[in-house]
């Protein structure tokens, strides 16, 4: 029998016809049938009477899908709306939804408002009952449009189940932990998440959280893109109980076709770090623990050689980063500037900045000098160049603000080896012959003392191999766009090649220095890579060429597929 599903009143949007670019800017991708058909499934399991809640139902996907599982286990067509529940605030979705449910005869109670103005069973006037489970696919909203009054909502129905999400974090993190305070202690959830979870810092709560709340958790990973017109790979989690884990049970699949044969106990098991990013669970097991076995035996952090810091904080490097023709100009004199390695990083090109390379900059036009007179100096040119800088505002920058004079940058010494923090491709390490200082677009090493002799000089080189560009991948943070960002915390943890291979594979490749250089330099990175995971991980290391090939293969995937992750409005 057809019952009309129950709909109840909140503060909806209003029904604006669905056009494609609207849902994009909500974040709305609906879920392919195969999704929702396994996470329904798993979540109802074979209990009939199962109360069932999708926080964010959209058009319904999964509500059907609940439906249908309870009807097919014998529940009653006009017990379903008090059964299955979903939430949207978009009325125009809602309309969909019960035009959806009516047309199979099924039912469910429908209320249209924004999630986080629902309260939970904890809390006075709760609309709900407890939870059997919950499913989903939240709307994917990044922190760029996630704004204003619904992100402080969100943040504190976050907080009231004890996980603090910072202001970076994407709408999903919030909705997750929300959702699971409507659950039962032994509910059980089932839902789909971008596969940032795993990577970026702002889930690290998140990430806590779901080792603390749930007995079991599951990770299903995708090898392909399952959400038509969105570029961002999605994690299905599937967790049940309550009391917290050690372990979780990973599955790898080619696409939603393949979840079929995903079955209970099927799976190993993987114990996630304590603290930090998940990246190597997109690893295959085997990859994994290459990984860490080849990294635990013949490599240390880049800590171990010297700890990665700051550049100097100017403030304004636009004003205080001068090109040689703006001293020239202001009558500036050398005394009143030191040298330094340009801001940015395009130009360490090489695996080393010598003092021909600074020149040539200089010559060209960089900035290649920072401003840093001496506190009493009041020559015409610096007076001249600092009322410049007090028309440009320059003095109400906050760095500015806070020290005196603010025309004084603090000096940060010349480091051994220079660390492109922030990079497409892979971080790099290049070794500073010239001696130049540098601004805060980069990081420095400074070698200790006990460092190998040949570090300053190997490291550039050696540090391209598969095994530390994939240690960049599981420790730095990707951003929108492909950027891989490591700060000095993580960037110390990058693993480069203990001191006895260092030396080893240095002896080896040292004679081809100048052509590897050469080649670097002309953007043949692939092949000086190649190179040296041939001397280091094969010849040094005994690794096989099946083994050197899939630490290859593994940071080259992790590689891509951060690249092909997208700025804003991916999918969910």
């Amino acid at each position: 029998m057809s019952t009309a599903p129950h709909l109840t009143q909140g503060t909806p949007e209003s029904a604006t016809p669905d056009l494609p670019e609207l849902r994009k800017s909500r974040g709305a991708y609906f879920t392919p049938p195969a999704i929702a058909d396994f996470l329904v499934a798993w979540a109802v399991d074979h209990d009939p009477t199962a109360r069932i809640l999708d926080p964010t139902c959209g058009e319904a996907v999964f509500l059907e899908a609940a439906g249908r599982r309870l009807r097919g286990l014998g529940a009653a067509a006009e017990d379903l709306d008090r059964q299955v529940f979903g939430v949207d605030l978009h009325r125009a979705s809602l309309d969909q939804a019960m035009h959806s449910l009516e047309s199979e005869g099924l039912d469910a109670h429908l209320i249209a408002d924004d999630f986080f103005n629902v309260s939970t069973p904890g809390q006075l006037g709760c609309p709900l009952p407890e939870m059997d489970a919950v499913i989903g696919n939240p709307p994917f909203v990044r922190y760029q449009e996630h704004t204003g009054e619904a992100r402080r909502r969100s943040a504190q129905a976050a907080l009231a189940q004890g996980v603090g999400l910072s202001g970076l974090a994407s709408s999903w993190a919030a909705l997750l932990v929300h959702a699971c305070a409507f659950l039962k202690p032994e509910g059980r959830l089932a839902i789909v998440l971008p596969a940032e979870l795993l990577t970026v810092h702002y889930a690290e709560p998140v990430r806590r959280w779901l080792r603390r709340r749930f007995a079991a958790v599951h990770l299903v990973l995708f090898e392909r893109l399952q959400f038509v017109d969105a570029i961002e790979k999605v994690v299905l989690v599937v967790a049940q109980g309550s009391g917290g884990c050690d372990a979780f049970s990973l599955y790898h699949v080619e696409d939603g076709e393949d979840l079929a044969r995903v079955r209970p106990f099927d799976h190993f098991n993987v114990t996630p770090a304590e603290e930090g990013k998940w990246t190597d669970l997109l690893l295959p097991m085997r990859s994994r623990q290459l990984f860490k076995r080849v990294a635990a035996d013949h490599f240390v952090d880049l800590g171990d050689y010297g700890a990665p810091e700051l550049g100097t904080v100017t403030g304004a490097n636009d004003y205080f980063a001068l090109s040689e023709k703006t001293r020239l100009d202001f009558g500036l004199g050398l005394d009143q500037l030191v040298a330094i390695s340009p801001p940015g990083t395009k130009h360490l090109r090489g695996l080393s900045f010598t003092p021909m390379s600074w020149e040539t900059l200089r010559d060209s036009g960089e900035r290649v000098w920072m401003l840093h007179p001496e506190p009493g100096d009041e020559s015409p040119g610096l007076l001249r160049y600092l009322a410049h800088g007090v028309g440009l505002g320059v003095p109400d920058a906050y760095k500015c603000q806070v020290r005196t004079p603010w025309w004084r940058p603090p000096l940060v010494s010349p480091p051994d080896l220079f660390f492109t923090y922030m990079s497409h491709r892979y971080p790099r390490l290049i070794t500073n012959s010239a001696r130049t200082r540098f601004v805060n677009s980069m990081h420095g090493v400074r070698l200790r003392p006990d460092a190998p002799k040949a570090a300053k000089a190997a490291l550039p080189l050696l540090a391209l191999n598969s095994v530390s560009m994939l240690g960049a991948e599981v420790f730095g943070r990707s951003y929108g766009g492909g950027v891989l960002k490591m700060e000095p915390r993580e960037a110390a943890s990058l693993p480069v090649p203990a001191p006895k291979a260092l030396d080893a594979a240095w002896r080896l490749l040292s004679p081809e220095r100048a052509k590897l250089d050469r080649q670097l330099r002309n953007g043949f990175w692939t092949s000086v890579a190649k190179r040296v995971d041939e001397v280091l991980l094969r010849q040094v290391l005994g690794l096989s060429a099946t083994e050197a090939k899939e630490l290859h293969e593994a940071a080259r995937s992790l590689r891509e597929r951060r690249i092909g992750r997208a700025p804003a409005g991916v999918a969910q």
